[in-house]
């Protein structure tokens, strides 16, 4: 009974926990420097329950709008059915483009820690003051980055999400997902009356202290993982930790594959811009140089001199490069945004995302650079 009731550390079900599992959620949290962490069957899978647990009917969340398609999709067409309503930020560097977006119904800030496939970086400390100052929490998506290069708790953030597919896993074997909680958050500050509720009924078999430290966490456990659904198999916990035994080499190699391919495609004619926050031109480089001490990531995206055509022509020719919509793999892997990750998007969405009909995202690979290069020179010329 006391394990049914959370009174205890242990495994009743599969469903709702499991020694793999657990293992790589408190490996997860260490990395982090976290409180806790609760593993799912996706990314996108975390990142709805992690909204849902902290948003309800008439609620609202903030977000930035250079994210990962899926993630917009589920702002602007599926929450809306549960009542949830998201404002988009005008400009996410910008102070009162969040100030003025902010009510008494504001759950939470969202954005990426390197948007996709823009590749912007964001103020997380700017942005997380500022969200503090009522009460908010910050989410952010870490899946390009991963606890190697940005550890967002230390810039304030209050929720971590990844989709493990991706870094943390490395090899394109499984669909994985993660949340980790920094801890200490003031859950009861007003804000939330349903956490409110949640440690009335829950302070006694679990006790006062582990709630305040990890109440969102044991929240999405119980009443989310369980009742969803959503959870990891223990077989896709063990890939993702065999994954990370390598994550700090490949991150290595990814983040200098990704800094000299960028230089080179800076330089071919037929590049009209390249995204990629390593670059001086970039108008992310200083806030790279802030959060990024390692190295911004190998995610960059292209626009190709020639608009659509075009761009899918270089989707034709490239050797090395895999045509396909996953990221975060050892090898290179490249994509038409406009027509895969951010498929059915107005116009709008698709220019507030960074994407245009000759954007190319690429997802830099950890084999020989100087092939890299060679093979995206070729398809561009």
């Amino acid at each position: 009974m006391r394990l049914f009731e959370y009174a205890e550390e242990g495994h009743s079900y599969v469903r709702f926990s499991n020694p793999t599992n657990t293992v790589l959620e408190k490996r997860i949290t260490s990395l982090e420097g976290g409180a806790a962490a609760v593993s799912f069957g996706s990314g996108m899978a975390a990142i709805s329950s992690t909204l849902l647990n902290l948003a309800h009917q008439g609620d609202e969340i903030v977000a930035v709008r250079t994210l990962y398609g899926g993630s917009t999709t589920l702002f602007t067409q599926l929450f809306p059915g549960y009542g949830i309503t998201t404002r988009f930020v005008e400009d996410e560097n910008d102070p009162e483009s969040y100030r003025k977006l902010f009510t008494p119904r504001t759950k939470a800030v969202y954005l990426e820690s390197i948007g996709n496939p823009r590749i912007n970086i964001i103020d997380l400390e700017m942005v997380t003051s500022l969200a503090h100052e009522y009460g908010i929490p910050v989410v952010v998506d870490n899946t390009f980055s991963t606890p190697y290069l940005l550890r967002p708790f230390e810039h304030g953030v209050d929720l971590v999400c990844y989709s493990a597919t991706k870094y943390l896993s490395g090899h394109g074997t499984v669909i994985a997902g993660i949340v980790v909680e920094k801890g200490g958050f003031n859950w009861l500050n007003g804000r939330f009356p349903e956490f409110e509720e949640f440690y009335s009924a829950n302070e006694a078999q679990i006790g006062a202290d582990t709630l305040k430290r990890e109440m969102f966490t044991k929240r999405l456990r119980m009443q989310y993982l369980t009742d969803l659904g959503g959870h990891m198999s223990p077989q896709t916990a063990f890939y993702v930790l065999q994954g990370l035994e390598t994550l700090s080499l490949r991150m290595e190699r990814h983040v200098q594959n990704a800094q000299k391919l960028a230089e080179a495609l800076e330089q071919h004619p037929n590049v009209l811009e390249v995204s990629y926050p390593g670059l001086e031109s970039s108008p992310y480089h200083s806030l790279a140089k802030k959060y990024f001490k390692k190295g911004p990531g190998a995610m960059m995206a292209i626009r190709v001199r020639g608009g659509k055509q075009a761009a899918l022509r270089v989707l034709e020719k490239v050797e090395i490069f895999d045509y396909m919509v996953n990221i975060g793999d050892a090898k290179s892997l490249i994509v038409h945004p406009a027509s895969s990750t951010h498929f059915g998007h107005t116009e709008e969405e698709l220019h507030a995302a960074g994407v245009y009909e000759d954007t190319l995202r690429l997802s830099v690979g950890i084999e020989d650079a100087e092939d890299l290069i060679a093979d995206l020179m070729q398809a561009l010329s």
